[in-house]
């Protein structure tokens, strides 16, 4: 529009204007529509006046034009705004939550049986409760006998270096107690602790330490009976609160604390006979990672009655400012001893006794005969002739599994397409059980829905807590991060490569398996306890599901495809799949978008009748997951993307060599390869080309370990008869995830990385198989049955009696077995999904 330098009122004409412009060149005067400079306005009206158009109507039209210039700037500018706008939507978007209800009603207080909990999945003992910020509470020892110099052996974290005979729980049952014996050389540390409820601030609780040697020390050289024993309680940095210390001398006696959460309580450390020296820490950390080394640097010595005794000094720790948050209490100490820990909320008024001494005794023994006849009554093992060995080997994996669920708070660090960098997640919790507390102590996607199947027969109270955390966990998009890494104590022990979670990878939805698990062996308490739960589950549900059809679909009808392989990689010899959950299982040598992953296939047609299920239960249209789930199972329609005639199995598909190796690439002309270690590459020596991956394994199998195969197929009878080949999976510990014959069989992905689902059995795979296979024995007819029948039989009792003779071995049990000699390979203790051997022996699948 035009801008009047001067008041219009004094009546100028448009043509006056024009006139006077062109004459005198004057500018204080009402100008056109869009000033120009004096020339061009010149040159333009004598053209004008050539042509013979009027004065007045070119202004008009200039007029016209400056207008259509105009809109087209603005829409231009709104385009810009709109386009940068949506943009910005679109980085915001990973890290918004769903819209949805929440799934988690109740927590912290508000559900007091499960408040106070041993959630400190990575430390040997510890208790915590499930809030945001917690009260920490954990052990450390050192036996002075192991100690060398800069390696004093301190032990906290749960660490495969410590390389401890044998550690882990042999009776929990998830709420209430647990008890745990830990073998380090020659002493045996058992710990325990026992709850009582009562209060409004989530109740009291005792933990019990006890120390025995195990061999007489008089005779035997270099072994002590001796420990260096702490326990310690801290304020997680950021809780608000305050811890005073009762000191005695050189004793830490107990400590009066009050935190909004707790209110006011009260610890207390009560010692038994053996105590050679007690001392004590007060001191800030800044980060809860700094407890083990704020204690060593602490450390010191001093002779007693011509021995060294070991005692913590609080002249050598930094003073940082502000009030302190972390107190040690410290007893160097000879064998057998023990230590109580009494903790006290000051809002339990009706307290009968403090819980300690043969009070606590009483109490844990209820509890462990409890603990005994809830487990015989679930899994009836007894009752199937299991002896009391073998019981107590399944009662372990379960307290395992169970002891292993952690509480974890914090904030994930995540990254679409549309983020240059990373960016944090919302701050949330998680309520979990970990695969592995020394190298695993966080939360797994995937592995979830595995352990819940175990916590399902248990305790499904438990289960729907766990399930209820992970959904509320999802963004806008109906995305799940794979790996919830929560908290400084989760982070701290994942490698940088693993920390950054992306949201075009996914993982198989497993927790609908667990919640369909549930339904059918729970439902009618499900439904008269937890149905307005499942009412908000639902939405979630729904957009997990649709977020997987989505993202993972395939270029072909009816096809998937898993995201996050590596196509341009030169150090794999076969580009992970980690999205898949079997991480270097061989696929496609050469990822590209034409790829199919039949095990995801299978996964998608699974999770379509599931749904369907849950949609019929809650009233909800079912038939669109049905529709999809019979597209996913018509046998043609598999067969034809799917089957193998030359590997007479199911496969994937996809751009595909048979012949890849890691060579080292000699580089003569850089000055690099002369000075340093040059690393191996890929080398490909036979052109790959589309068609099927020539890999007999796990994922050959999936159209029968998930049934979706029918009793009748025929191709069913094929690969029962291939699964009893020595030579392809058929081990006498379990089925092997590869072929023996296959070409990566047992073979390194990088020049660093060992094989991993390449050869070594693997038992959640193994679990399926044996679920598939009694399925199949029961509804299947003829061969079908008998076959079926057979390698149920047979197959069920190698799995179960090598973990089993590994586990009373090696004093653990093992992430994956190896496939020649059955030897437990992999992290240990490995209670995640291993644990399924305790549904195996009870045949609860």
């Amino acid at each position: 529009m035009a801008r009047n330098r001067t008041n219009p009122g004094k009546g100028s004409s448009k043509k006056k204007v024009v006139k006077q412009s062109s004459q005198e060149g004057s500018t204080n005067e009402v100008e056109p529509p869009v000033q120009r400079p004096k020339e061009i306005r010149s040159q333009r009206s004598r053209r004008e006046a050539q042509n013979g158009v009027p004065r007045s109507v070119a202004a008009t039209e200039g007029l016209k034009y400056n207008k259509f210039t105009f809109s087209a700037v603005v829409v231009a500018l709104v385009s810009f705004v709109a386009y940068y706008g949506y943009l910005g939507y679109l980085e915001t978007r990973i890290y918004t939550p769903l819209a949805e209800e929440k799934v988690v009603e109740k927590t912290g207080v508000d559900v007091p049986d499960r408040f106070w909990g041993s959630y400190r999945s990575g430390v040997y003992f510890g208790m915590k409760h499930r809030s945001p910020k917690s009260l920490l509470t954990g052990m450390m020892w050192m036996l002075p006998s192991q100690m060398r110099p800069r390696n004093p052996g301190l032990r906290h974290l749960c660490q495969q270096d410590d390389n401890l005979r044998s550690y882990g729980w042999v009776e929990h049952d998830g709420i209430n107690f647990g008890v745990q014996e830990i073998f380090d050389n020659d002493i045996k540390l058992t710990t325990s602790f026992v709850k009582r409820s009562g209060g409004s601030n989530g109740g009291d609780w005792t933990a019990r330490i006890s120390v025995q040697p195990l061999v007489d020390v008089e005779d035997a050289r270099d072994i002590s009976d001796e420990i260096v024993l702490s326990f310690y309680a801290a304020l997680e940095p950021g809780l608000e609160g305050t811890l005073d210390a009762e000191r005695q001398g050189d004793s830490l006696n107990a400590l009066h604390g009050n935190t909004s959460q707790l209110g006011s309580f009260i610890i207390r450390f009560l010692s038994g006979n053996g105590v050679l020296q007690s001392s004590h820490l007060v001191t800030k950390v800044r980060s809860v990672n700094e407890i083990s080394h704020a204690t060593l640097s602490s450390m010191g010595s001093k002779r007693i009655n011509g021995k060294w005794i070991y005692v913590l000094n609080n002249h050598n720790v930094p003073k940082e400012p502000g009030q302190p948050n972390l107190f040690v209490h410290q007893v160097h100490a000879k064998g057998p001893f023990t230590m109580e820990i009494v903790y006290e909320t000051a809002s339990f008024f009706n307290r009968p006794s403090m819980l300690e001494g043969e009070a606590y005794t009483e109490a844990l023994n209820s509890h462990r005969d409890e603990f005994h006849r809830k487990f015989e009554t679930t899994f009836h093992l007894k009752a199937k002739g299991f002896n009391s060995t073998a019981i107590q080997f399944a009662q372990a994996a379960l307290s395992n599994m169970v002891g292993g669920i952690g509480y974890f708070h914090g904030t994930s660090k995540v990254q679409s397409i549309h983020n240059s960098a990373p960016v944090p997640y919302w701050a949330a919790s998680l309520y979990a059980s970990v695969p592995s507390r020394s190298f695993f102590p966080r939360g797994f996607l995937w592995d979830e829905g595995f352990h819940l199947l175990l916590v399902n027969k248990w305790n499904p109270e438990i289960s729907v807590d766990i399930i209820s955390h992970w959904l509320d966990l999802m963004n806008t998009e109906g995305w799940i991060p794979r790996e919830e890494i929560l908290g400084e104590e989760a982070l701290i022990r994942v490698p940088d490569e693993f920390v950054v979670q992306r949201n075009d990878v996914a993982n198989p939805p497993t927790l609908l398996l667990a919640l369909h698990d549930m339904l059918t062996r729970h439902r009618d308490w499900l439904l008269k306890n937890h149905k307005f739960t499942l009412y908000r589950m639902w939405p979630r549900l729904t957009a997990w599901y649709h977020w997987l059809n989505r993202t993972q679909i395939g270029e072909l009808p009816s096809t998937y495809r898993w995201r996050g392989r590596n196509s341009t990689t030169k150090r794999e010899l076969n580009p992970k799949t980690l999205a898949s959950g079997l991480d270097d299982y061989p696929r496609a040598s050469h990822p590209t978008e034409l790829e199919r992953h039949l095990d995801l296939r299978c996964w998608m047609a699974v999770a379509s009748v599931l749904m369907a299920d849950l949609a019929d239960l809650l009233g909800y249209d079912r038939s669109k997951y049905l529709a999809t789930h019979k597209a996913l199972t018509d046998p043609d329609l598999l067969d034809s993307l799917h089957w193998s005639n030359e590997l007479n199995s199911y496969a994937d598909y996809g751009l595909h060599s048979t012949k890849t190796v890691l060579k080292r690439i000699s580089k003569p002309d850089s000055e690099f390869s002369h000075h340093h270690h040059v690393e191996k590459e890929r080398v490909t020596l036979i052109p790959p080309k589309y068609g099927f991956v020539n890999v007999f394994g796990y994922i050959s199998l999936f159209p029968m370990l998930l049934q979706i195969l029918t009793p009748n197929s025929e191709k069913l009878i094929a690969m029962l008869n291939k699964i009893q080949d020595s030579n392809l999976l058929w081990t006498p510990y379990g089925l092997r995830s590869i072929a023996a014959t296959a070409p990566f069989y047992n073979t390194r992905n990088t020049e660093h990385d060992p094989p991993y689902w390449r050869g070594p059995i693997w038992i959640n795979i193994n679990f399926l198989a044996l679920k598939s296979l009694k399925y199949y024995s029961t509804e299947g007819k003829g061969a079908v049955a008998i076959l079926s029948k057979e390698k149920y039989t047979k197959l069920r009792e190698n799995v179960i009696e090598n973990i089993m003779r590994q586990y009373y071995k090696t004093g653990y049990i093992w992430e994956q077995y190896n496939d020649a000699n059955g030897d437990g390979k992999g992290c240990r203790p490995f209670t995640g999904w291993s644990a399924l051997v305790v549904l195996i022996m009870s045949e609860e699948y």
